[in-house]
């Protein structure tokens, strides 16, 4: 429990952080890497070379002061980032290293404005959260060694099949090498891989969204292929996978995590929105939610480019023509002869508020995924046509951020 002083501290620093945040989760993660390179593990190097991770630091930390009179109020971010950490396999003796950090992140941006009783008043703050990680994190732990076919490290997966879904998404079924059981997942979860790219220094670590349903015999990840372009350089696990990983291979993978999950028993409809790859953890809640309530109303959109690069299109056709409450409509943002044939084209361009409204009822659920350009414009159509908070579900593939 933080002392009235030091609570008052924080909050004094609330509007530096709002000014300075970003720069001082950049020189953190800089000052950290100089002196612990072996944490680049463990770090999403895209991120970090994009600035998303030092966006999300500096969101977390301002969240914190704001909320430093009541710290149990981000008990459900602080849940949503334990999670990514389970996966990544981040342990308590991570935590001090990361304190010790920011805090010289903290005098070296803010210079003699850092006092020394800001300097204490953060480090007692930050004790107080770290404490909270670890205490969260380590039921994580023991959640998933002790369910059945469950593990608490990274496992070793063969890669049963290689399957092309579109021009740029393959799926890879995963299969234990041990033969052993395998725990499930709530549909919306994901996999953490750890890869050794030949001719890199350091291991990377992704997350993939499991795409297909729980309680098989193996795991499904459904992965794109992210190209060069502008500002930004190929992918470099993605088009690994792709381009070297074949059948027979080995991958190493930390139990299925992640918060962001479909509610099975909900009695409103439910309306998923897909923007290109965001698709994949849609596919496996559609898929559960209609396996286990067939009878249930289901809209599924997905929005892409073009076809060529509309991956599952043969399992939405299918789930649309055995459900008969179901419906599913595609959007294409530039078309071709071909696509405006297809019998589930709808709509050429992009998702608006008038037309979603004539195809999906406004009292539903909502889940979506994708771009962040794609969430922010589904998230404000949603809120534009009056749909509360409590029905809307999404999920970053990444650093979380902000789609208000």
């Amino acid at each position: 429990m933080l002392d009235t002083k030091t609570r008052d501290v924080i909050k004094a620093t609330i509007p530096v952080l709002e000014t300075h945040g970003e720069q001082i989760t950049k020189r953190f993660y800089e000052m950290l890497f100089d002196a612990h390179p072996e944490l680049l593990n463990i770090f999403n190097h895209s991120n970090q070379r994009e600035g998303r991770q030092q966006t999300a630091l500096a969101n977390a930390v301002y969240a914190a002061a704001v909320h430093i009179d009541n710290l149990e109020s981000i008990l459900p971010a602080v849940k949503q980032i334990s999670h990514k950490h389970r996966g990544l396999g981040i342990q308590p003796e991570h935590y001090p290293i990361v304190g010790q950090f920011l805090l010289r992140a903290i005098k070296d941006v803010l210079g003699d404005a850092a006092t020394d009783e800001i300097i204490q008043a953060w480090a007692d703050a930050y004790g107080a959260i770290a404490s909270a990680f670890i205490g969260v994190e380590q039921e994580m732990y023991e959640e998933a060694g002790q369910q059945p076919g469950g593990w608490t490290d990274f496992r070793p997966f063969v890669v049963s099949r290689k399957v092309r879904e579109s021009d740029v998404i393959t799926s890879f079924y995963l299969t234990p090498k041990d033969g052993e059981a395998i725990s499930s997942y709530r549909p919306g979860q994901y996999l953490t891989l750890k890869v050794s790219v030949p001719g890199q220094a350091y291991t990377q670590m992704r997350q993939y969204s499991l795409s297909d349903t729980p309680g098989k015999p193996y795991y499904r990840i459904s992965v794109k292929r992210e190209d060069a372009r502008e500002n930004a350089p190929a992918g470099l696990v993605s088009n690994y996978l792709h381009n070297d990983v074949q059948e027979g291979d080995t991958l190493l993978a930390s139990a299925p995590s992640g918060d962001f999950m479909l509610v099975i028993d909900t009695e409103r409809p439910v309306v998923f929105l897909s923007g290109g790859v965001g698709m994949t953890p849609l596919m496996s809640m559609v898929s559960t939610l209609l396996q286990r309530r067939p009878k249930h109303h289901v809209t599924y959109v997905h929005a892409a480019l073009h076809g060529g690069v509309h991956a599952f299109k043969s399992t939405l056709e299918g789930l649309a023509d055995e459900y008969e409450n179901t419906s599913y409509y595609a959007v294409y943002e530039r078309p071709s002869h071909e696509d405006k044939a297809y019998r589930h084209f709808a709509k050429e361009g992009f998702v608006d508020a008038d037309w979603l409204r004539s195809i999906a009822p406004l009292d539903a659920e909502f889940y979506f995924c994708g771009p962040v350009s794609f969430m922010k414009a589904v998230y404000r159509i949603l809120k534009g046509l009056g749909v509360d908070d409590a029905q809307i579900h999404y999920e970053f593939f990444g650093p979380q951020g902000s789609l208000a």
